[in-house]
């Protein structure tokens, strides 16, 4: 199987977890006061949590959160210092031209290519450790 076709594979199988399950329509009596309406209401946002993983969403999210932010932490003080030892590289952040500041976009690039290749690493030591 190739790589392609296992990334496809991957893919597949996300969706049909990610897809929210037809569940079977259950007829309920009519809610006959505002207090019924409050209690329908509760049980419709329990099911949509369950349905569609919300908390697992959530948690996933936070933690993408904090770890990009330890990425970013780790390039901002251990490698972007190291490559300011460069010649010509030192002060990049101050490099302009005219109104524009090429050298901030710069340095913003240089962070998201150096993010993206130590995302990419834990992604493949993860997946070769087993978790995935």
């Amino acid at each position: 199987m190739t790589v392609e076709e296992k990334l496809l594979d991957e893919l597949r199988r996300s969706r049909e977890i990610l897809e929210p399950k037809e569940e079977p329509v259950v007829e309920e009596k009519k809610p006959k006061g505002i207090k019924d309406k409050t209690i329908k209401l509760k049980d419709d946002f329990v099911d949509f949590i369950k349905k569609y993983k919300v908390m697992g969403l959530a948690v996933a999210f936070i933690i993408a959160l904090y770890l990009g932010a330890l990425v970013q932490a780790r390039v901002a003080d251990l490698i972007m210092p190291i490559l300011s030892y460069i010649p010509g590289i030192g002060v990049i952040a101050d490099w302009a031209v005219g109104p524009f500041l090429l050298g901030h976009f710069i340095t913003a690039f240089l962070t998201f290519i150096i993010v993206a290749f130590v995302i990419f690493i834990l992604v493949k030591v993860t997946t070769k450790i087993g978790i995935e």
